[in-house]
Parts: C-alpha cells; sequence; structure tokens
C-alpha cells in the first residue's frame, strides 16, 4: 500500500514538474519565436525585424524582400507592437496590434482558434517601400499616397482551410511613377470583397490622365483579372513608356489600350 503511494506521489510530481517547466517556456517564450513563424508562412517575403520583447508582448519591424536571397527592407514606418492575452492557453484569441505612424487605430483580434474577428481599421502604406517586393514594382519606382482601409472582418477556419467575410477598400491617391515626367498620373481606388475562399475585386479611376479599370477575383489562391490601362485624349505619347510597361497593347474600337489580363 505503502509502495503504491510511493509511486502516485512520484507519478504527481513529474506531472507537475512537466507542466511548470511547459508553462515556464510558454512564459517566456520569446518574440524572436514569432517571427520565423512568419517568415515560414510568407516563404522569406514578410520577416519581423529587431525584435524585441517576449511572444505575449513585444515590438519589431515588418521587413520585406523580393524573394529569399534578396535583402530584407522595413516595410512600413515605426515599429509594430502587440500584445497577445494569456487567454490562448485556454483556447480563446484576444490580440491587440498598434503602429501610430500608420494604423490609425489599433487593431484587436478576438475570438477563438475555429473563429475570430478583426477589426475595422485603416493602414497607410508608404508606395515607396513597396519595391522591395520585386518587379515590376522597383522598375515603375511608385509614389503617391495609399491607404488600405477595412470592415470588421470575420474569419473562420475549417481544418487547414481559411474562410474571410467581409470588405476592404484600397485607395491610391495622387500616383506617380518615376517612369513619367506626368505627375500625378491620377487616383485609384480597388474595392475586394471577401466571400468565404474567394475574393471578388473591382478597379475604378477617379482621376487620371492615365485610366486604369478592370474587375477579377482570387478564387482558391488563384488570380485571375482582366482589365485594361490607357492615356486620356492628348496624353497618349507621354505615357507610352509607362503603359509599354503594364502589359501588351491591343486595339479596342478606335484607340489602344493596354491589355491587363492575369489568369
Amino acid at each position: 500500500m505503502l509502495r503504491e503511494l510511493s509511486r502516485r506521489a512520484q507519478l504527481l510530481f513529474w506531472i507537475f514538474a512537466l507542466f511548470s517547466i511547459v508553462l515556464t517556456v510558454l512564459v517566456f517564450l520569446p518574440a524572436s519565436w514569432l517571427g520565423s513563424v512568419v517568415e515560414k508562412q510568407t516563404a522569406g517575403r514578410l520577416s519581423l525585424g529587431d525584435v524585441q520583447g517576449s511572444f505575449w508582448k513585444g515590438s519589431a519591424f515588418i521587413g520585406v524582400a523580393a524573394d529569399q536571397k534578396s535583402p530584407v527592407t522595413a516595410l512600413f514606418p515605426g515599429r509594430f507592437t502587440w500584445h497577445i492575452s494569456p487567454k490562448l492557453l485556454l483556447g480563446q484569441i484576444d490580440v491587440e496590434l498598434e503602429n501610430t505612424e500608420v494604423l490609425n487605430v489599433p487593431v484587436k483580434l478576438t475570438g477563438n482558434f475555429t473563429q475570430w474577428r478583426v477589426s475595422a481599421a485603416s493602414l497607410r502604406l508608404p508606395p515607396e517601400r513597396l519595391e522591395g517586393l520585386g518587379a515590376p514594382l522597383n522598375t515603375i519606382g511608385p509614389s503617391g499616397k495609399i491607404l488600405l482601409r477595412w470592415d470588421a472582418l470575420e474569419v473562420t477556419r475549417v481544418g487547414r482551410q481559411l474562410f474571410l467575410n467581409g470588405h476592404a477598400q484600397l485607395k491610391l491617391n495622387e500616383m506617380a511613377s518615376r517612369a513619367s515626367s506626368i505627375k500625378p498620373l491620377g487616383s485609384y481606388v480597388l474595392n475586394f470583397q471577401f466571400k468565404d475562399d474567394q475574393v471578388e475585386m473591382l478597379l475604378s479611376t477617379a482621376r487620371g490622365p492615365m485610366m486604369l479599370e478592370g474587375s477579377g477575383a482570387i478564387v482558391q489562391g488563384k488570380l485571375q483579372f482582366s482589365g485594361k490601362a490607357y492615356a486620356q485624349v492628348g496624353q497618349e505619347e507621354k505615357l507610352a513608356s509607362l503603359l509599354n510597361l503594364l502589359g501588351r497593347r491591343r486595339q479596342e474600337g478606335d484607340k489602344q489600350v493596354i491589355a491587363l489580363e492575369y489568369r
């Protein structure tokens, strides 16, 4: 009887010791671990630089690279700070992400492992830094004001698939390019409608002289887009070089346009 009690006491001791070790590792998990997760999920295209703090509360800048062999450059000004609630250990998601230089309000993620909500916010994107993504952006050399705004988004996970529902809008205002002497080229709006595993897109021009329009969708991770780019009357010659970088010319009625086709 005493031996049996002694064995049980030893078993409880080792269970408690193991639990204490796991809990300690989780509490003091370094923020660099989160950085390795981001790099793995994006195949090295995105990374966290100068990571400070812990997995639960830390900060870093978001870096981008054209490919795995290219150097990493900062994609956004300022540092992103995060706070992950310990509720995560109980299966509840409660995360806050903040960067006062690019986010209008902190972004909150709440829910559980199968369904969560992303709060509404807007994000300013510096177009000059997008060149780090590689061609054709590094050739076009964009400049202007880019704002990504989204309403509250609902995310559901089924197995390994993620289903997203909601609306987002990308505003590209007073855009210009070092490949053209005309500044600005125009202002544009790209709307996204998320419906489960599909994304519908609609591109329109608010102001020229370079006109962009089209529509498309992302279905099961594959982009399908059909659109066109053309110059306003009287601007054809000045925009010819830039338009040629965007795609192939085609005749449409009595004018030539650049086909924006992605399949």
